[in-house]
């Protein structure tokens, strides 16, 4: 047997995967709590010691591992117009994968540090002016942060004419600093690719290390990715196939977690509709947005804030309810519900993640009028006609109606003007592969391609 170990150190499970490449079968799975507080080994020893055959006399030919742990990646933001580069650093901070805890824009003040202080970010991403614009905010703010009374990893995307400046101001404190791409190069222009790298970077090298994921690389080869990178990957070979073996086309993951909820497309996103004008840059074909306020455990609390009334509505709670259950989750972020009403907080908390993100991550169309009549503008991708959304995540797969999660994702005839899918088929990622898949991709990505259609399974009404 050609054995594969696969695993993800999630923010709340790490996962492990055995995959034998001959029979292109799955061959072992479990998982345990990720223990990054003590040893991100325990952990995965907890989940291969689930494993029915001892792992210890197997011969594996691969180890290789992605993660998204560390309970979640808090970032701060500084940009100089709030509407233009502060809100190009805040999507490249989610688009990372963080949760994004506050964004300043203009000149950083005393106060505003304080307020960093308190909020304790994993990173900072400083950002300012266009490429030969205003260079005096981004000095300043580096200057500011510099004052700090502690060192935090920084990534600069701004202009690029003040950068090496702004980097040399911050390295008298901070460590690592890093240069990535400016984030808005001209007005109204966004390349936020580069910062995205970059922050990921920073997250697997720095972060991680802090927290002691580094670890577990005496036991693998190598941590290879973040976790939605990795399940990026698997979206983009499932959609689009691989030599011969034919993808499924078009689609959409949508990965409930415990931090973040993450939606990936793999479409062109064009508008299906006639008289219809795109507004913007053309959306990427493989696209990945990452919530951060959008999390089953550790981002919970933030999560039914977002929500707000739409949950308690949902589940006709009152606020007490809701904040007992809270408490639980802050408890024991690894808890699976024990009750029935455990279970229907759990599934309206899923419904809402997948909606929210899902709308976050969709296009947008408005109508707007000229003397010669209305007309449509389009923001983003139009995904009203994909045909395929495929779900993931502890809470769909623990549920005995998935659907009535990921209805979340569905096309709302009260909010037209949101572009989700119409009459998607859903699908259900039930042995939760995406992310060891994106994985397996990098050594053998037709054996990686043909187990995902075997494995992911087209939901039905119960």
């Amino acid at each position: 047997m050609q054995a594969v170990l696969l695993i993800d150190f999630g923010s709340t499970y790490t996962k492990v995967t055995i995959v034998d490449l001959e029979s292109e079968e799955i061959v072992g799975t479990a998982r345990a709590g990720t223990t990054i507080e003590t040893n991100i080994m325990d952990g995965l020893k907890a989940a291969l010691a689930q494993i029915p055959e001892p792992v210890e006399g197997w011969k594996f030919v691969r180890k290789l591992a992605c993660s998204s742990a560390a309970g979640g990646l808090k970032m701060i933001a500084s940009g100089l117009v709030k509407e233009l580069t502060a809100e190009a650093a805040r999507r490249a901070a989610l688009g990372a994968g963080a949760r994004v805890l506050e964004i300043f824009s203009y000149e950083l003040t005393a106060q505003d540090l304080d307020k960093i202080m308190l909020l304790k970010p994993d990173i900072l991403l400083l950002a300012g002016g266009t490429d030969g614009g205003n260079k005096e905010v981004i000095l300043k703010n580096a200057e500011m942060l510099s004052k700090l009374p502690v060192s935090l990893p920084v990534v600069i995307a701004g202009n690029k004419a003040a950068s090496v400046q702004a980097a040399e101001l911050l390295r008298k404190l901070h460590n690592p600093v890093v240069i990535a791409d400016n984030v808005m190069p001209e007005l109204g222009v966004l390349s936020v690719e580069s910062a995205r790298l970059a922050i990921r970077e920073v997250f697997l090298t720095h972060i991680i290390q802090a927290k002691g994921l580094n670890r577990a690389e005496e036991f693998l080869e190598r941590i290879m990715m973040p976790t939605p990178s990795a399940v990026l990957s698997a979206a983009e070979l499932l959609a689009q196939g691989h030599g011969s073996e034919r993808g499924m086309g078009e689609l959409m993951i949508v990965d409930v977690g415990g931090a973040t909820t993450d939606v990936h497309s793999i479409a062109k996103g064009d508008p299906s509709k006639p008289n219809v004008s795109v507004k913007g840059l053309p959306e990427p074909y493989a696209q990945r947005t990452v919530e951060g306020d959008l999390g089953m455990r550790y981002s919970s609390e933030a999560l039914v804030e977002t929500a707000g009334r739409h949950l308690m509505d949902y589940l006709g709670w009152t606020d007490e309810q809701v904040a007992d259950q809270l408490s639980l989750y802050k408890e024991d972020p690894w808890r699976i519900p024990q009750t029935e009403e455990e279970a229907k907080f759990d599934a309206a908390m899923g419904r809402m993640a997948v909606g929210l993100a899902v709308d976050r991550h969709v296009g947008t169309i408005e109508v707007v009028y000229t003397p010669f009549g209305a007309s449509y503008i389009q923001n983003g991708k139009d995904l009203t006609p994909l045909a395929v959304v495929i779900g993931t995540g502890g809470v769909l797969l623990h549920h005995q109606d998935p659907l009535e999660i990921l209805g979340g994702a569905v096309f709302n005839t009260q909010e037209p003007t949101i572009l989700k899918p119409q009459n998607a088929v859903f699908y259900l990622d039930k042995e939760y592969i995406l992310a060891a898949m994106g994985l397996l991709r990098e050594v053998a990505p037709q054996v990686a391609l043909r187990m995902m259609k075997k494995y992911i399974i087209k939901l039905r009404r119960v």
